[in-house]
């Protein structure tokens, strides 16, 4: 992965965007399309804690706002030794449009841990919706 210390620059210098008060837990993104356009985000949190949204959130809906939708890579990083996941709200989201996204978890040191979203999220789909009988 040739542009990864490019992509772990921009993630360490977007960070600082993040808004998060009240937790203290920074998170950053990228989401990167199939054409290898580039999509960020950053956790936002509110004092209404459920009104807070992921980065992995973030990065995905500007994408589809701006018309994208397939989707080959997400990096999350967060300036801890260990390794984030996404939340459950963020592996449902990002289902919907690309169940074997890789995902590439990144800490502070650099080092990676690569997963792909099928092996993080199984069962509740589009076709779970429809009905039998």
């Amino acid at each position: 992965m040739k542009k990864f210390k490019e992509y772990f620059n921009y993630l360490k210098a977007i960070i600082k965007n993040s808004y998060s008060p009240y937790s203290h837990f920074k998170v950053a993104t990228l989401l990167v399309t199939k054409n290898n356009k580039v999509y960020s985000g950053v956790n936002i949190e509110n004092v209404s804690f459920s009104l807070t949204i992921c980065a992995e959130r973030v990065a995905i809906f500007k994408a589809i706002s701006e018309g994208e939708k397939d989707f080959k890579i997400l990096f999350i990083y967060t300036p801890t030794l260990n390794f984030t996941y996404p939340c459950g709200a963020c592996l449902q989201v990002l289902k919907e449009f690309n169940k074997d996204l890789e995902i590439i978890l990144i800490n502070k040191k650099g080092k990676i841990k690569k997963e792909r979203l099928k092996n993080l999220i199984k069962n509740f789909s589009p076709p779970s919706l429809k009905r039998k009988g």
